[in-house]
């Protein structure tokens, strides 16, 4: 199974969901169709699988965010915490790719997409809420910031951008730590400036 579903990120990677084919991830899988139809009715089955566990990992992480604090230390906290979404991402990066895309219409995996957001932005908005001055509201800092993860992480899965991933991690956790606490609670520069 664990072959089928690794298969399957790579094939919706390079041929995206739609055009994606059981016999496509059968192949790369090197496994028969029986063994896939074992465990999946069809690739929007297989999917679903790999969304729930897309799912369960980052709620995981979510819940792994440590309490945000101004300085040099809780840069560094959250410089490993978004290295660890960006490790996410590049190994489940089709899976968020294709939900992203069903978005546009009422698709079911747009919806599962909306969900997996809502969970993981809720427990930031917690972090936030601990953490932040009075005036800064933080559902939709909390929103703002995932927004910013997520779609900075898709425009370089999708190669829209062109930034080495240490830049990315840099400044997503400089910028995150600005937003929160203002220039005065994040370290000089990211670290790859340095």
């Amino acid at each position: 199974m664990r072959q089928l579903l690794d298969a399957g990120v790579e094939v919706f990677a390079a041929k995206g969901y739609f055009a994606a084919r059981v016999d496509d991830i059968v192949k790369l899988a090197k496994t028969s169709h029986g063994t896939f139809y074992l465990y999946f009715s069809n690739k929007e089955d297989l999917f679903r699988a790999l969304a729930a566990e897309v799912s369960d990992e980052m709620q995981t992480l979510a819940e792994s965010l440590g309490p945000l604090v101004p300085g040099p230390a809780g840069q560094e906290s959250l410089h490993e915490w978004i290295s660890r979404f960006a490790d996410l991402y590049d190994r489940f990066g089709p899976v968020i790719r294709a939900w992203t895309e069903a978005e546009i219409g009422s698709h079911e995996f747009g919806r599962l997409g909306n969900d997996v957001m809502v969970r993981f932005t809720r427990v930031l908005t917690i972090r936030i809420e601990q953490a932040a001055p009075p005036d800064l509201d933080p559902t939709i800092a909390a929103l703002a910031l995932v927004a910013m993860f997520e779609r900075l992480n898709y425009y370089a899965l999708a190669g829209q951008v062109r930034a080495r991933r240490d830049e990315i991690v840099d400044t997503l956790a400089l910028v995150t730590q600005r937003a929160v606490f203002g220039a005065g609670g994040a370290a000089d520069a990211p670290r790859s400036l340095r």
